[in-house]
């Protein structure tokens, strides 16, 4: 299963902190790691005290999830201070992994949850790590310096916040209007989103919405899918808030997915396969520019509903290793190849890259793999496809691309991961 995790305080009310993040991570298919930054005794209506932890007790949390777990997204909710900002920074930027940095400066209630210190610190060392930051209005203003009025202000305090090279969700609720409008700042250009005010989003949703932001980049969504599916997933959050205490009324984090369920299947199944290929792949079957993997939606019809690693498996210092994240939409031309031959054959939905070399091909006569070979032109992969099938009755264990021999690739075929581990281990 993909592992994200959360640096964030405790929230003795369970509606926002640690416990929502881990709630709101586990609806959507991740499990929940987690660092506790200060502990707080709050309710829904107030704060009555904080207790910030010792810098080097969240380090060694820090290092002791780190070194063990394969994190694939983190976020930072409440920090508290300079000096717990510092800790954490300095552990995360020896890590590549998306970072999520929720600045959370106010309770629901409205309490201060962080000292003098926090916001200077959070500007200069943790934001030149994220890949986004989701402030609200208020947030915003603190970040940028400056206070939000219109739609000029939002494009100035988005590209001040987000100007060394982050991305800012700029959270609309705070704002006076009739529907809520985000501003999704990213590659210097700001995307409005829309959608229906609802009452009083409640204790907890700030909180909510940035988990659900990183487990959905942990399962390999790249932000602006991610923020997409995340936003729906807090308006259904604050339409079924619900009440605990005498205060405020609390977002509802676990809300039921939609039609997900396939896509994380995929990317789990490709998760387990590339670890153990990690183990068993030599370095002579890798092709000189990287090994790939790739497994399809059923019915996929374009690249974006297959899934394979970010970047390639390569070989670094003898070792193999994975360039990126398995993620949607990623492997162009390996996916067109997988989609010509799902036409004719729906069930072979994973596909894999492998350097050509004689021994390799040897083994796969010997083991009585069905191997067709054609020229395969970038710009004709259907057609290529279609001629080395011609009229099969079945899918062929491989196709050879037959290219010059320096730059000649086999692509081995299976119904899924599963099979495709084992007709790699025949091989080896």
């Amino acid at each position: 299963m993909r592992t994200a995790l959360t640096v964030a305080g405790s929230d003795s009310i369970g509606g926002a902190g640690i416990q929502a993040d881990i709630k709101a991570m586990s609806v959507v298919g991740v499990h929940a790691t987690s660092v506790i930054t200060a502990v707080t005794a709050q309710n829904t209506q107030g704060v009555d005290g904080i207790f910030p932890l010792p810098e080097e007790f969240i380090k060694t949390q820090l290092e002791a999830v780190l070194r063990d777990c394969d994190v694939k997204a983190v976020k930072t909710g409440m920090l508290y201070s300079a000096e717990i900002v510092s800790t954490v920074a300095d552990i995360l930027e020896d890590h590549d992994m998306p970072l999520i940095v929720d600045p959370v400066m106010i309770s629901g209630t409205g309490c201060a949850l962080h000292d003098d210190t926090l916001v200077k610190a959070m500007k200069r060392e943790l934001l030149p790590l994220c890949e986004l930051v989701t402030p609200n209005k208020y947030e915003a203003e603190v970040l940028a310096g400056m206070e939000i009025k219109n739609y000029d202000d939002v494009t100035l305090a988005c590209e001040l916040i987000g100007k060394e090279g982050s991305s800012v969700l700029l959270k609309g609720g705070h704002f006076d209007s009739a529907t809520v409008t985000d501003y999704l700042y990213l590659s210097s250009e700001i995307v409005k989103l829309e959608n229906p005010r609802l009452k009083k989003s409640g204790h907890g949703s700030g909180c909510t919405l940035s988990s659900f932001i990183t487990a959905n980049m942990a399962k390999g969504y790249d932000i602006v899918n991610a923020v997409l599916k995340s936003r729906d997933l807090i308006q259904e959050s604050i339409a079924t808030q619900y009440a605990i205490g005498k205060g405020d009324v609390v977002v509802n984090p676990m809300v039921k997915l939609k039609g997900d369920t396939d896509r994380t299947k995929v990317i789990d199944e490709l998760d387990s396969a590339v670890s153990r290929l990690m183990d068993i792949i030599p370095d002579e079957i890798v092709p000189k520019k990287g090994m790939n993997i790739a497994m399809a939606l059923k019915d996929a019809a374009g690249p974006e509903e297959i899934a394979a690693v970010d970047k390639r498996l390569t070989v670094h210092n003898g070792m193999l290793r994975k360039g990126g994240q398995c993620k949607f939409g990623t492997a162009e031309q390996l996916s067109y190849v997988l989609l010509s031959v799902m036409k004719r054959f729906p069930e072979t939905r994973c596909i894999m890259s492998l350097a050509y070399n004689d021994e390799t091909m040897d083994v796969m006569e010997e083991v009585g793999f069905t191997v067709v070979s054609v020229e395969m032109p970038k710009d004709r992969v259907t057609e290529s496809v279609d001629k080395a099938i011609g009229k099969r009755k079945t899918a062929p264990d491989a196709i050879v691309d037959k290219a010059s021999k320096k730059e000649r690739v086999i692509r081995l075929l299976a119904e899924n991961p599963s099979e495709m581990l084992e007709k790699i281990e025949q091989i080896l």
